[in-house]
């Protein structure tokens, strides 16, 4: 278990939580209500600012019943680095054929944290031989 700090950064905010024990995305909230225009993204504020410990990241992820509507994360999963301190906020876009209205309160994105290692990248001129080689999209079949 991570200690993550975090301010609200709009006296509405809903400090974000897990639905149920178990449960790897913590609910986030929007601050305010919304209008989502057929494929026209948006940035909804959560009203709360991280302080994520070095080492880890969160990704800001879509809600599985929201998708279920066309309504998603554009850029899934939004990486949240442990040294921005800003505030979240989940850009959305409704995939739908309607508007879909956010109202202030509601649920519109999970938060999942994960551990990362940092990587040191080598300058090499060839790399070795793998089965798969340099197959790309689709090479590994069906």
């Amino acid at each position: 278990m991570i200690q993550v700090k975090i301010k609200k950064v709009n006296k509405d905010a809903k400090i974000p939580h897990y639905a149920t024990h178990g449960d790897a995305g913590a609910d986030l909230f929007a601050t305010d209500d919304a209008r989502l225009i057929p494929n026209v993204p948006r940035a909804i504020p959560t009203g709360v600012a991280l302080e994520i410990p070095e080492g880890h990241v969160a990704y800001v992820n879509p809600r599985s019943g929201l998708a279920l509507k066309g309504v998603t994360v554009l850029n899934a999963p939004g990486t949240i680095d442990s040294g921005y301190r800003g505030e979240v906020k989940a850009i959305l876009i409704n995939h739908g054929e309607y508007d879909y209205f956010i109202r202030k309160g509601d649920k519109i994105a999970q938060l999942v944290f994960h551990k990362f290692n940092e990587v040191f990248f080598e300058p090499v001129d060839e790399l070795s031989d793998s089965e798969r080689g340099s197959g790309g999209f689709g090479s590994s079949g069906k």
